[in-house]
């Protein structure tokens, strides 16, 4: 499995980064060829499941997720979600963990673990390496959106 993580600073408070960090189809709209779709009735919890598709027309995969840890931040405690990935093709998990910091604003750290089914494990530094690349653009673009 490939492992990567990416911590960031952002001046929003928790709970404002927490809510576009758990907003499921803004990313796809920060994947490039990717639309999200969320498969259970809101609000998100623990249970949520949803599907990323990826790709054009035939060349196409679903990456399904479903929440299976949800605890969004609090005055006293970080927020955490942990993800579990379970497609044909990409297959297992991301940990989202918002943090408040002094003085105001937010720490975020995105860790994920992930196999993409046909990659041999000796591709897996190339594989954090575009996976590190794609989240940190994504991650970027979610945390600066208006």
């Amino acid at each position: 499995m490939s492992r990567f993580r990416l911590e960031r600073s952002s001046p929003l408070a928790p709970e404002e980064v927490w809510r576009r960090l758990t907003d499921w189809p803004a990313h796809g709209r920060q994947v490039p060829l990717t639309r999200t779709r969320v498969l259970t009735p809101g609000p998100n919890a623990a249970g949520t499941r949803f599907t990323a598709r990826t790709g054009i027309g035939r060349l196409s995969f679903d990456d399904p997720m479903e929440v299976v840890r949800w605890e969004p931040p609090a005055a006293d405690r970080p927020g955490v979600c942990r993800l579990a990935k379970s497609g044909r093709v990409v297959r297992g998990w991301a940990l989202v963990e918002v943090t408040g910091v002094p003085g105001g604003g937010s720490r975020v750290v995105w860790t994920e673990e992930l196999s993409v089914r046909g990659v041999p494990r000796a591709f897996d530094p190339v594989l954090a390496a575009a996976g590190r690349h794609l989240f940190a653009r994504a991650l970027k673009n979610l945390l600066e959106a208006a």
